[in-house]
């Protein structure tokens, strides 16, 4: 698919620059650039749903179940 972007000229330059080095052209450097950065922020999407999900979550023990505990170590003398 063909589109047309604005970029500041300094980052053109260095993106010319790393193409030819690369071996590639602009557009497959730039379809890497944005393949890569696309992958980097589908974690955050993943982060932000478990975030929903474990965010309220208490993973605090039970009252009575940290006493029976407590009752079991203290009788094993620990």
């Amino acid at each position: 698919m063909k589109t047309a972007i604005s970029i500041p000229e300094p980052i053109f330059k260095s993106a010319e620059q790393l193409a030819q080095r690369l071996g590639v052209s602009r557009s497959e450097l730039y379809a890497r650039a944005v393949s890569e950065m696309v992958d980097k922020h589908l974690d955050d999407r993943v982060t932000e749903r478990l975030n929903a999900v474990y965010g309220s979550e208490d993973s605090s023990l039970d009252t009575g179940l940290a006493r029976l505990q407590y009752e079991t170590q203290k009788k094993r003398g620990r």
